[in-house]
C-alpha cells in the first residue's frame, strides 16, 4: 500500500485544478499562469521535504495548481492556432489532405481538411500575386450545392475520400455556434477536437477545386473509408449498413437521424458506437488469442510469461482498434483505463480499483482536459465506480460456515449453474446500471429511458457478443455483414416496438444543482451492498430530480425566449399555464433542422410537455424548417398560420386557424393581439413576407409588451401604422420588438420604430449572415432611436421576463468560457 499513500488525493486534486480552469471565462495572462506554475513548483519542492508537516497538503496543492497551470497552456496554444478576423469571407486558395472520413448527405459533402499551405489574392495589385496567408492547421470544410450565380450548381463531380491532397478555394470563418440554455456546445466539441475554424468550398469556373493526389496520407483514415464504402456495397439495408459502420469504425454518421430516436427512446444509443464496453471486450478476446498464440512457442514463453504477453498484446490490439473506429473520446477513455490496469499488473501492483478508476480518470484529463465536461465521460466513469461499490461484501466470521455463505461457496460445477449464474450477474449489472446511471441520465439529457432495462438485457449481449464481432470479422469475409444485418434488423424490430410505447421513456425539467447532486447520491445508495432499510433512502432523494421544481412565471406576467436558432426564427412565449411557440427556425440541412437539434432539447430541459399553440408566421424554410420534427415529438394544442391549404404542415388532426388581424385571447392575465395579416389576405398568393403573422403580447404592466413581426418589410409596417391612426388596432408601442425581416432593409422604417418605440430589438440572424443580416444602416437606425439591439449570434439565447425586461439575460454572457467565440463589434 505504500507505493499508492497520497495518490488518491494527488489525482484529485490534479482533477480539481483541471476543473477550476474550465470555468474560466477568459484565460488568464501567460505571465499569470507562470506565476501558478513556479508557485506549484516550489510547493512540490516543499513536499519533499520529509520532515515538514504538512508536506502531503503542500504536495496536493502543487498537483492542484500544475492541473490548472498545465490546462491553461494548452488552452492558450490551442486559441492561438485561429483564424485572423480578417481572412473571415475571403477567397483563400487551400491545399491540403482530407484528414477524416468524409460525411456525405444530400446537401454535398462535409469533411476535415488539413491545411499544408494558404494563400489569398492581393486585390490592391493590377496583376493579383497569391500572398501566403496564415490559418489553423484543421479545419472543416463543407462542399454543398451553390446558392451564388457564379457557383457550379452540384456536389463534387469526384469523391471526396479520406487520405486525398486538394487544392480548392474556400471561404472560411471562426468557430461558432449556437449556444441555448442546456444546448449542445458545439465551439467546445470543435474546440476539443482542435478544429479552429469552418468554411465552405467555392466550386468556381474561374478556380475549380484540384484533386493532387489520391494517398498523401492518413492511411488508418484511408482503411475506415475502404470498409465503410465495402459495407454499403454489401448490405442493402440502410440502417443495418449505418450500424455496422458505427461499430466497425465509429462511424456515427452513417446511423439515420430516426434510428438515433430510437436507440435513445430504449436507452441503447451507448451500444451504437465505440464505446468503453466494446473496446474492453476487444481487449479482453485479443489478449485470449495473444495468450494461445505465445502459448504454443517455446521461445516465446522464454522471452516473456504468457499472461504478460496477453496483457500487452491485448492492449497494444485494442489500441489499433480505437484507431480504426476513429480514436473516439469514448475509445481513448477506455485504451488508457486499460493501459493503466495493464501497468500496474505488469509492475505487480495491486492498487485498489477505486485507486486504479481514479488514475484512470487522471490519465484521461492529463491527455484531454476538456473530456472532464462531456457527459461521456462522467457516465463512463461513475457506472464503472457504481459496479465497482455494489460489489457484495464478503464476510469471514470465526465459527462461520463458509459453504452456507452464498458468496464464498464454491463455483457452478454443471452448465446449468454456471448458465444460471451467468444470467443472475447479467441481470444484477444491468439493474445497477439502469438506476445507478439514471440520474446521471437526467442531469445531462433531462430524460431517462423506462423500457432501457429491457432493451439493455437483448441488445448488450446481442451487440456485444454478436454484431460487433460481425461486424469486425466482416471486413475480412465480407458474406459475415449479411449475418450481421440480419441481426441488427431483428433488433431494430424489437426496439421499435418498445420505443412506441407511450410511457418509454421519463422526461424533466432540467434540475438544480442541489436536486442533481441529491439524486447521485439517491442513485448510488439504492444499488450499494447496504441494509434495504438504508437503500429505500435512495428513492425520496431522486425525486427532486426526477421531478424537479419548475418556475413559472406569475399570473398576469410572461417569459420569452428569442432562441439562438442561427438564420431563422423562434420565440417561446410561456406564461403561468401556457406555451406559445412563434415560429420554428431554419432545415439546417435534409438529414438536420432547428426543431430536432435545438429546440426540443430547450422544451425538454425547460420541463415544456405541450405546445399550446404553435404559431408559424410564414412559409419561409427558416421559419418553419424545424416545425415537422417539434410537431413529431411534443404535443400542440392548436396551430395558427398563415400557410396556404394543403400545406404539407397542416395535414394532420392537430386543429389549425389562420391567424388574422383582429384575433385576441388572454392566457393568465397575459393578452396576445394578432395585428397582421388581414383575413382576406390569408391563404392568398401574395409575397410569403407580406403574410407574416404578427403578433403582440402585453402584460398587466404598461411597459411589459413584445411584439413578434415576422418578416413583415416596409409595406405592411405602413398597413399597421395606418390602421393604428383608423382605431383598427391596439397600440403598436412595445417594450422589446423582434426586428422585422432580422434586421434587412426592406424593413425597420424609421416611422414604424418611432410608433412601436421599443427599448431591445431583438435580431435573429446567423452569425456572418449570408443576406447580411442586419443590415449596418438597419442597425444605425434603431441606434440613434437610442434602442438597444441584441443580436443572437452575440448574445446566444435572449431570455426576458415581461416584469423586468431591463434584466433579460444572454447566455454567451451568462455562460461564458474562454473557447466560445467572441464575434467582432463591426458588422464585416
Amino acid at each position: 500500500m505504500g507505493a499508492i499513500q497520497g495518490v488518491p488525493a494527488y489525482a484529485l486534486a490534479w482533477l480539481a485544478g483541471v476543473a477550476l480552469q474550465l470555468q474560466q471565462g477568459a484565460l488568464w495572462s501567460s505571465e499569470l499562469v507562470l506565476a501558478v506554475g513556479v508557485v506549484a513548483a516550489l510547493l512540490w519542492m516543499a513536499g519533499r521535504i520529509r520532515k515538514l508537516p504538512a508536506r502531503y497538503l503542500a504536495t496536493a496543492a502543487a498537483c492542484c495548481l500544475l492541473g490548472f497551470a498545465s490546462t491553461s497552456w494548452r488552452a492558450q496554444w490551442r486559441l492561438d492556432d485561429a483564424l485572423p478576423a480578417q481572412l473571415e469571407g475571403q477567397d483563400l486558395v487551400l491545399t491540403g489532405v482530407v484528414a477524416a472520413l468524409p460525411q456525405v448527405n444530400l446537401s454535398g459533402v462535409r469533411f476535415l481538411f488539413e491545411v499544408e499551405s494558404a494563400t489569398r489574392l492581393d486585390q490592391g495589385s493590377v496583376v493579383q500575386v497569391p500572398v501566403p496567408v496564415q490559418v489553423p492547421g484543421l479545419i472543416s470544410l463543407g462542399w454543398y450545392r451553390g446558392f451564388d450565380a457564379d457557383t457550379i450548381f452540384t456536389a463534387p463531380t469526384q469523391d471526396i475520400r479520406a487520405g486525398q491532397r486538394w487544392r480548392l478555394t474556400a471561404r472560411l470563418r471562426q468557430p461558432h455556434g449556437s449556444l441555448n440554455p442546456h444546448g449542445f456546445d458545439l465551439e467546445l466539441w470543435l474546440f476539443e477536437q482542435g478544429i479552429r475554424a469552418g468554411g465552405s468550398v467555392r466550386a468556381t469556373a474561374a478556380s475549380p477545386p484540384q484533386k493532387l493526389a489520391d494517398n498523401a496520407g492518413h492511411p488508418i483514415e484511408q482503411a475506415r473509408q475502404s470498409v465503410r464504402d465495402a459495407i454499403e456495397r454489401h448490405v442493402s439495408n440502410r440502417t443495418a449498413a449505418g450500424v455496422l459502420a458505427a461499430l466497425a469504425i465509429g462511424d456515427q454518421a452513417a446511423i439515420e437521424r430516426e434510428d438515433w430516436d430510437i436507440f435513445r427512446a430504449t436507452g441503447v444509443a451507448h451500444l451504437m458506437s465505440i464505446s468503453g464496453l466494446h473496446v474492453t471486450m476487444f481487449a479482453w478476446l485479443a489478449g485470449a488469442v495473444v495468450g494461445w498464440f505465445w502459448r504454443q512457442s517455446t521461445r516465446l514463453i522464454l522471452l516473456a510469461p504468457v499472461p504478460l504477453a496477453a496483457r500487452w498484446g491485448g492492449l497494444m490490439l485494442a489500441f489499433l482498434y480505437a484507431l480504426l473506429a476513429g480514436w473516439g473520446v469514448p475509445a481513448q477513455r477506455t485504451v488508457w483505463m486499460i493501459g493503466v490496469v495493464v501497468l500496474l499488473r505488469s509492475m505487480g501492483a495491486r492498487w485498489p480499483q477505486p485507486v486504479v478508476l481514479l488514475a484512470a480518470g487522471w490519465v484521461v484529463c492529463l491527455l484531454d482536459p476538456w473530456a472532464m465536461l462531456q457527459a461521456g465521460f462522467w457516465l463512463s466513469f461513475f457506472a464503472v465506480a457504481l459496479l465497482i461499490s455494489s460489489e457484495p461484501v464478503l464476510h469471514e466470521r470465526a465459527g462461520t460456515n463458509v459453504s452456507h455463505d452464498p458468496y464464498l461457496a464454491a463455483p457452478p460445477s454443471t452448465w446449468r449453474q454456471r448458465a444460471g449464474a451467468v444470467f443472475k450477474d447479467t441481470l444484477r449489472t444491468q439493474a445497477i446500471a439502469t438506476v445507478g446511471l439514471a440520474p446521471l441520465s437526467m442531469v445531462f439529457f433531462q430524460q431517462v429511458s423506462i423500457v432501457g432495462f429491457i432493451a439493455n438485457l437483448v441488445a448488450i449481449p446481442l451487440v456485444t457478443l454478436f454484431v460487433t464481432p460481425l461486424a469486425l470479422a466482416g471486413v475480412f469475409l465480407p458474406w459475415l455483414w449479411w449475418a450481421g444485418a440480419a441481426l441488427v434488423q431483428g433488433l431494430m424490430s424489437f426496439l421499435g416496438l418498445l420505443a412506441a410505447m407511450p410511457w418509454a421513456v421519463w422526461s424533466a425539467a432540467a434540475a438544480p444543482a442541489w436536486a442533481g447532486l441529491l439524486g447521485l447520491l439517491g442513485g448510488a445508495l439504492l444499488v450499494m451492498p447496504l441494509p434495504w432499510r438504508l437503500r429505500w433512502l435512495g428513492l425520496p432523494l431522486m425525486l427532486p430530480l426526477l421531478m424537479p421544481p419548475v418556475q413559472r412565471p406569475p399570473l398576469g406576467e410572461y417569459e420569452a425566449v428569442a432562441v439562438d436558432i442561427g438564420q431563422g426564427t423562434a420565440v417561446l412565449v410561456r406564461t403561468r399555464e401556457h406555451l406559445l411557440l412563434y415560429d420554428t427556425g431554419p432545415m439546417y440541412s435534409a438529414e438536420s433542422d432547428a426543431g430536432q437539434r435545438v429546440l426540443l432539447p430547450l422544451l425538454r430541459a425547460r420541463g415544456e410537455s405541450k405546445i399550446d399553440l404553435l404559431m408559424l408566421s410564414h412559409r419561409d424554410a427558416d421559419h418553419v424548417g424545424g416545425a415537422a420534427s417539434v410537431m413529431a415529438q411534443i404535443k400542440v394544442g392548436a396551430l395558427s398560420t398563415s400557410l396556404e391549404p394543403g400545406h404539407r404542415l397542416l395535414v394532420g388532426s392537430t386543429p389549425h386557424t389562420p391567424c388574422a388581424a383582429g384575433q385576441s385571447w388572454v392566457w393568465d392575465g397575459v393578452r396576445f393581439d394578432v395585428l397582421h395579416p388581414l383575413a382576406q389576405d390569408t391563404g392568398t398568393l401574395i409575397k410569403a413576407n407580406a403574410l407574416s403573422c404578427t403578433l403582440r403580447v402585453q402584460g398587466v404592466s404598461a411597459h411589459s409588451s413584445l411584439l413578434l413581426t415576422g418578416d413583415i418589410e416596409a409595406a405592411q409596417e405602413a398597413a399597421l401604422l395606418q390602421r393604428q391612426l383608423d382605431g383598427a388596432l391596439p397600440t403598436l408601442q412595445s417594450k422589446v420588438v423582434l426586428a422585422p425581416h432580422h434586421g434587412s432593409r426592406t424593413s425597420s422604417t424609421g416611422a414604424f420604430l418611432d410608433a412601436v418605440a421599443p427599448h431591445t430589438a431583438l435580431v435573429q440572424a446567423a452569425y456572418r449572415s449570408r443576406y447580411g443580416h442586419p443590415a449596418p444602416d438597419v442597425v444605425q437606425r434603431y441606434v440613434d432611436r437610442g434602442i438597444t439591439v441584441v443580436r443572437t449570434d452575440r448574445c446566444g439565447a435572449w431570455t426576458g421576463r415581461s416584469d423586468s425586461f431591463n434584466d433579460a439575460r444572454c447566455e454567451r454572457e451568462t455562460q461564458r468560457r474562454y473557447w466560445h467565440h467572441q464575434a467582432a463589434p463591426a458588422q464585416p
